[in-house]
């Protein structure tokens, strides 16, 4: 049987305890679109210093567990276009939805909020259109 899901798992859960951690510490929720957009656009700056900390272990400590794992294999599709797509649909569709993933799906949800249970399911149906588009209908995944 594969064992990939553990992954998954242990994903979802260091993800939850960032969450509640995070909340707990400081009071807020850990939103990424949130936290990042607050840098990019000032309304953050008496927070710089945790936004800042918190997307720097985003960025820097799967760099720094690569040596355990040597390569990983993610999948990710080569096509610059489709990436920058990609991107840009996600950051427009966190603008729109005023928060993320991990705002809304994670945080909002164990926080019982409707807003967040309505984000959550709008972001499931539009994964679900994206694949059916890009990848059945346009095949450019």
């Amino acid at each position: 049987m594969e064992q990939d899901w553990i992954w998954g798992l242990i994903g979802g859960l260091l993800i939850g305890s960032g969450g509640a951690v995070y909340l707990l510490a400081n009071g807020r929720i850990m939103g990424a679109s949130g936290i990042l957009g607050g840098l990019i656009d000032g309304s953050g700056k008496s927070t710089w210093r945790e936004r800042a900390a918190f997307l720097a272990g985003v960025f820097l400590l799967p760099i720094a567990l690569l040596p355990l794992y040597g390569t990983i294999d993610t999948n990710v599709t080569s096509n610059w276009t489709v990436l920058i797509a990609a991107g840009l649909l996600v950051g427009f569709g966190t603008r729109i939805a005023n928060g993320c993933t991990s705002g809304h799906g994670v945080c909002g949800i164990s926080r019982l909020s409707l807003r967040g249970l309505a984000a959550t399911g709008f972001y499931i149906v539009a994964g679900g259109v994206s694949v059916l588009v890009f990848r059945h209908l346009l095949g450019v995944i």
